[in-house]
């Protein structure tokens, strides 16, 4: 791979694609009168996946992007859990109950901060007032650092399947210059924990481009992490942004590597992973080869949502909490991001919507396109284009973006059928990119074929 394009695409700021439209391009301008509309128009059994916020965490990680508060005090926790129940409630009213739950997703945060009981008693909310299907996979984001055993006994009896452990980098150095100390034997002993509950699906998030991380101590934060086998790992790199988070501004920059180095991290992660019997998933997970994310990739079924890549097809997912985004056929749905803000909307008997987007079948062409690129590294855009009565030139004639990528011999296209070269996966991103409308509004208008 040769600098030059390590330069030209390795820090290129560009979404990760979790949606299409990306979360920016929601509005405000939104009637949130239509939300439970959609909600009743949802057709009976249809699978739905919930995504629940916990905004809060008991000391601040300074390379975190996350919507979350700092708190030492419970009071504030037990406030929010009230109101999580009062939107359950809300939302079961819109539809007497009868979803069919089938994916539910703690993410934060630190969901996990919660008590025990308090956790229980939201699982069997979602089981009484929304209802579930017949099969649920429930996952839960967790902080090695504050799991209890009394916390894990509680995931395992409410039917927790799946458990994503934030580790970062074992390297002291870098765990220091982020404000996280979190050694391998506390990561070890949660892992136990788990597994002695029956919570066997194990994540490792891993991040790259951290200050004074180096290629040598993101493979040995690798090689400590495999000993404990997870079944995934999410290999992130740092986004340094300290304008959008200010906590940021307490990691030198000095000390963070550059777009070279942290290409050759990235790099030398994933060769670790392999090297060691891993699968590589899209651009940034790894799997072994039996779970079930190798093999909806073998088969062509990997999806793409916004805890990144997954098996969940569902078309229905309902956001609760501060700050949470929903997706149903029609559109987005993201409620008010202040905790103090999503209280007050929900206890005036609101559900709490702050923005929303309505999908226009352009937007589900081009976010099925950006779909198929982030997960297959190809897409055919004229089969595409055509199955939803569009005009394929009107998306490949003229892009600048994919003509550069082409130029660069970064893809290969062969008419309508457009492929990201298997050295080069690295930028997917920005051949997902050259779809996107809004990064391209300066391009020729978008219709459907005659």
């Amino acid at each position: 791979m040769s600098e030059a394009i390590i330069e030209k695409y390795g820090d290129a700021r560009l979404p990760r694609y979790t949606s299409y439209p990306t979360a920016p391009n929601f509005t405000a301008d939104f009637d949130a009168a239509v939300y439970p509309s959609w909600l009743e128009g949802l057709p009976e059994r249809q699978s739905t996946s919930l995504y629940i916020h916990i905004p809060f965490c008991r000391s601040m990680c300074w390379y975190c992007g996350c919507h979350t508060t700092i708190t030492e005090r419970d009071r504030p926790i037990l406030d929010y859990i009230e109101t999580l129940h009062r939107e359950i409630e809300l939302l079961g009213s819109a539809r007497n109950g009868s979803f069919s739950v089938g994916e539910i997703h703690f993410g934060g945060g630190t969901p996990t901060i919660i008590k025990p009981d308090e956790f229980i008693a939201l699982m069997d909310a979602f089981r009484d007032r929304l209802g579930f299907a017949e099969a649920v996979n429930a996952a839960v984001e967790i902080d090695p650092r504050t799991l209890t055993g009394e916390m894990a006994v509680a995931l395992g009896e409410s039917g927790v399947t799946r458990a994503s452990l934030g580790v970062q980098s074992f390297d002291p150095r870098v765990q220091k210059a982020i404000n996280r100390i979190q050694s391998v034997e506390t990561t070890m002993a949660t892992v136990e924990h788990l597994r002695h509950n029956g919570i066997n699906a194990i994540n490792f998030d891993l991040i790259y481009g951290l200050p004074h991380q180096t290629v040598e101590s993101c493979v040995n934060t690798v090689e400590a992490a495999i000993r404990m086998r997870p079944d995934r790992l999410a290999v992130f790199g740092y986004a340094h942004i300290p304008s959008f988070k200010k906590h940021q501004r307490l990691i030198d920059e000095a000390t963070l590597p550059d777009v070279r180095e942290r290409a050759l991290q990235a790099e030398a992660i994933a060769e670790a992973l392999v090297a060691a019997g891993y699968v590589r998933i899209g651009l940034d997970h790894f799997a072994l080869p039996g779970d079930d994310l190798a093999l909806a990739q073998t088969e062509g079924r990997l999806h793409r949502n916004f805890q990144g890549y997954t098996t969940d097809a569902c078309e229905a997912l309902i956001g609760l909490g501060a700050s949470s985004i929903g997706k149903l056929p029609q559109g987005y749905i993201q409620n008010e991001v202040p905790p103090g803000l999503y209280a007050t909307r929900v206890s005036k008997g609101e559900l709490p919507v702050a923005k929303g987007y309505h999908l226009t079948p352009e937007d589900r062409l081009r976010g099925e396109i950006i779909e198929r690129l982030m997960c297959d590294f190809a897409v055919d855009v004229a089969a595409l284009a055509t199955a939803q009565g569009f005009d394929a030139d009107l998306l490949l004639s003229g892009n600048d973006r994919l003509d550069k990528l082409e130029r660069d011999g970064l893809i290969e296209r062969e008419g309508g059928f457009v492929r990201v070269s298997e050295e080069h996966r690295f930028i997917v991103r920005a051949a997902a990119s050259a779809f996107d409308a809004y990064l391209n509004k300066s391009g020729r208008s978008f219709s459907k074929a005659a």
